[in-house]
């Protein structure tokens, strides 16, 4: 009997202190409600900017130890000058921009929080990819080169985007949000049998992966893409090249696409359709930049 009581005030105990835990995550999310200054999305983000700096400098340091850069002067040059213009007309403080190139087949880019941008080798093979020629006609002709500074624009642009927007941040938020809410379920679920909490906790992964966690991802890939495109539009370069350039960067995979809901990415047909939505703002934004670049430097 002792045993029994033993481990009933344990358990309470367990519940009591993820009862507090919640408590205090809701509490900080009434206070950390921050809005995106050029969408006017409202999100939650428990992390500093330094937080999210001190990590995103760790993986870049590890990256650049472990992954080698490009030897090729052109790819690199041209990472190198499309983020620097990109990066003047952010308005954010807080960031310490690099751009690098890396030797690498992978057709991706990325930028890790606090400003380090990698730009993969591979991804420059969407830019010149001369099956699109076709669609020329669809643009008046504007885009007669399909490797040019505007489409890269598109692509640093965005994931310049998901730093200021502080996207990293936000993830990891919610990432603390749905552990803890996992961890209050399992000791809710203490008196059950093993077989039946695991069941139930295998069920409550699915759901906030699926209900949760992948829509946050797609909702950060939509913004990005719209901050990018402002942001390419303010440093000179048309953004009518990110609608091109994601046209074709669609039209370069093979396969079956992953269905929407399962992904952390929107399937192209709706991201082009988002991004032709906003365009009117970010050709208006074009028409007041300072210096206009057009399509930039052709390679």
């Amino acid at each position: 009997m002792q045993g029994i009581s033993m481990r009933n005030h344990s358990g309470r105990r367990r519940r009591v202190l993820a009862v507090a835990a919640l408590a205090a995550l809701v509490a900080a999310a009434v206070v950390s409600c921050v809005t995106e200054p050029e969408t006017g999305r409202r999100r939650l983000i428990l992390t500093s900017m330094s937080q999210e700096a001190s990590l995103g400098q760790q993986s870049w340091t590890e990256l650049t130890q472990s992954q080698p850069l490009s030897r090729d002067q052109v790819k690199t040059a041209a990472v190198q000058r499309v983020g620097t213009a990109l990066s003047q007309v952010v308005k954010q403080s807080g960031f310490e921009w690099e751009f690098k190139c890396f030797a690498s087949d992978e057709m991706n880019a990325f930028c890790l929080p606090g400003g380090k941008v990698g730009v993969y080798e591979g991804l420059f093979k969407a830019f010149a990819n001369d099956a699109e020629m076709a669609k020329v006609g669809v643009y008046e002709g504007l885009f007669k080169a399909f490797a040019n500074d505007a489409e890269m624009a598109a692509v640093v642009g965005h994931e310049i985007a998901h730093a200021t927007a502080r996207h990293g941040g936000e993830r990891m938020t919610y990432a603390m949000a749905v552990g803890l809410a996992g961890l209050g379920l399992n000791m809710a679920l203490d008196s059950k049998a093993s077989e039946n909490r695991e069941l139930w906790m295998a069920a409550y992964a699915g759901v906030t992966t699926v209900g949760v966690i992948l829509p946050y991802s797609r909702v950060h890939e939509y913004e990005a893409d719209e901050i990018g495109a402002l942001y390419m539009a303010r440093a000179g370069y048309d953004p009518r090249a990110a609608v091109a350039f994601w046209e074709k960067f669609a039209a370069s995979k093979s396969g079956a696409a992953v269905p929407e809901l399962l992904s952390t990415h929107p399937v192209d047909a709706n991201r082009v359709a988002r991004l032709k939505q906003v365009m009117p703002r970010a050709l208006a934004e074009y028409e007041k930049a300072p210096q206009r670049r057009g399509l930039g430097v052709v390679y």
